[in-house]
């Protein structure tokens, strides 16, 4: 048995977070969807997905295929369901697919002798890139009991402020010293050689993945996610922040998405609320236009490799591309294309030889190296990003 995590139409609408990565490699709660699946499952898995992804994301192909909606996050529930499915049976919730279970000659001739088998919504589903802050109170409390489960947390240092403790799990390595930790409202994460510096003051749902750091006298409120090897300082409010960025300085983001191998300038500030509280439209990129949220909180969705200067102001509802330097005084437009290169100045092509140079030199840093598959997914993205402007 094989199980394989495939892309829908949700892909789209999550761009720019979709352009270097499947769908199940988003990161919401503590894990990625992949790594809930994969940990619920006891099992690897492959994806299916575009196909300039695929020789970095490739699909393994088996006899007994189980492919899996990979914009779905895992339940108990779900996953027992999944198990249960018969040759040819395919798993639905409110027309649309979550799980089918395939023989490999069925998938290529995509046979339509299907039986559906209809279960409740009681999962997330991540259809659009607000979702991923909006649900990320709920992803952290699942991730965290599946995580911890049985298992005992270290110990915190006596020199820490401590609320509702039992909330609160440390892994190995990891070390806080004279911060506050309020789990009242939400369960508290720090994962392996993760590091809290003194000073900060935390508020659960809080989780904070391997090698990640929080900088001296930082505010953090729930539900806040920081992922692997990043860095933070300053304020943030419901922001989830992927592997390897940094908001190392003073300044405020709220209700937002920070992709890998950012880095936000010291005393950027993001807004997240109108002056007007009305709901905030975000640029869809797919469709070219601004879409409604029904978010009153909602600040920025910051793609992949993109960078801001120092005292960056970003408009309500601001979506920055990949790969784009945004710099000068002044509030920025609201949506910057991918491979931007300027500000409130005006914007000029980022060349890609440059953006994948700083990339590279980015990577250097934290002791990796920049694949040639790495390369070729930015290459193809650039590319398409000349052809056809409503991809920016």
């Amino acid at each position: 048995m094989s199980y394989i995590l495939f892309d829908d139409v949700s892909r789209k609408s999550l761009k720019p977070l979709t352009y270097i990565r499947p769908v199940c490699d988003i990161h919401i709660g503590i894990l990625t969807i992949r790594e809930k699946w994969e940990k619920y499952l006891g099992e690897k898995t492959s994806t299916l997905t575009e196909e300039y992804l695929s020789v970095k994301f490739p699909i393994e192909f088996s006899d007994s295929m189980i492919l899996i909606n990979g914009s779905v996050c895992p339940t108990p529930k779900l996953v027992e369901a999944i198990n249960n499915l018969s040759l040819n049976q395919v798993l639905i919730c409110n027309d649309f697919v979550i799980a089918m279970k395939k023989t490999k000659e069925d998938f290529i001739s995509a046979t339509d002798d299907i039986d559906k088998v209809e279960v409740e919504q009681d999962f997330i589903k991540i259809n659009n890139t607000w979702d991923i802050f909006a649900f990320n109170d709920k992803a952290i409390k699942e991730d965290f009991e599946l995580i911890t489960k049985g298992r005992k947390s270290q110990t915190l240092s006596s020199t820490n402020n401590i609320i509702c403790g039992e909330n609160i799990f440390v892994e190995e390595g990891a070390s806080v010293e004279f911060a506050s930790l309020n789990a009242k409202e939400g369960p508290i994460y720090i994962g392996k050689n993760a590091e809290i510096m003194e000073g900060s003051v935390i508020r659960g749902p809080f989780a904070m993945c391997e090698h990640s750091v929080v900088k001296l006298n930082a505010k953090i409120y729930g539900a806040t996610t920081l992922g692997p090897y990043s860095k933070v300082g300053g304020e943030l409010a419901n922001v989830v922040i992927f592997s390897y960025s940094n908001k190392a300085h003073d300044g405020f983001i709220g209700n937002s998405v920070i992709g890998e191998w950012c880095n936000i300038g010291a005393d950027t500030n993001a807004s997240n609320l109108k002056n007007t509280y009305e709901e905030v439209r975000l640029w869809d990129i797919e469709k070219n236009t601004f879409v409604p949220t029904g978010q009153t909180f909602c600040g920025t969705i910051f793609g992949d490799h993109s960078k801001c200067g120092i005292n960056t102001m970003f408009n309500t509802g601001t979506v920055v591309g990949i790969s784009s330097n945004i710099f000068g005084a002044g509030y920025q437009r609201n949506f910057i294309p991918s491979f931007a290169w300027g500000g409130t100045a005006g914007f000029k092509l980022y060349e890609l030889n440059k953006a994948l140079e700083v990339a590279e030199r980015m990577m250097e840093r934290r002791g990796l190296e920049m694949s040639i598959e790495d390369k070729n997914i930015l290459r193809y993205v650039f590319n398409q990003t000349l052809k056809n402007k409503k991809l920016r």
